[in-house]
């Protein structure tokens, strides 16, 4: 199921871009965690990450975001940590992930682009993932991807 007019916002995003193998993504979060709670700041929500390359490429190149307490950030420019006091994206096709996350991700990622082409809308953003928990505490992705 895809929906549309989807919205991702928060306030006080830090960033950062990465490459890493797909299978190492891991690594990138905690390393961007780390860089953030070993400054001081304060997450307030969820990680979540645009994909910036080919799905297929070898070397994932993706951005990753966290939300944090703080309105005022800085860090040294070699962190090549970015910051926003708001971040939004809006009219977004949207679908879920609840099972199977690395298969049906895939599966899902197309799903995107074939809507998008059948209903001939354009691109405007990369695919944001974001992890979230259901009340029952069960973990599903959110894969939306920002089209005209």
């Amino acid at each position: 199921m895809i929906v549309e007019n989807h919205q991702i916002a928060y306030r006080n995003v830090a960033s950062k871009l990465y490459n890493f193998l797909p299978e190492e993504i891991d690594i990138a979060f905690n390393d961007f965690d780390l860089i953030l709670t070993g400054h001081g700041y304060h997450p307030t929500g969820q990680l979540f990450f645009s994909i910036i390359s080919d799905p297929t490429a070898e070397i994932m190149t993706a951005q990753i975001f966290l939300p944090v307490k703080e309105s005022h950030f800085s860090l040294l420019k070699e962190e090549e940590v970015s910051f926003s006091s708001y971040f939004s994206v809006d009219n977004l096709l949207m679908t879920r992930v609840t099972e199977e996350y690395e298969v049906q991700s895939q599966v899902k990622y197309w799903e995107l682009f074939s809507y998008m082409e059948a209903h001939n809308m354009t691109q405007k953003t990369p695919v944001f993932v974001q992890f979230k928990k259901t009340r029952s505490n069960r973990t599903y992705a959110e894969m939306s991807l920002g089209v005209l």
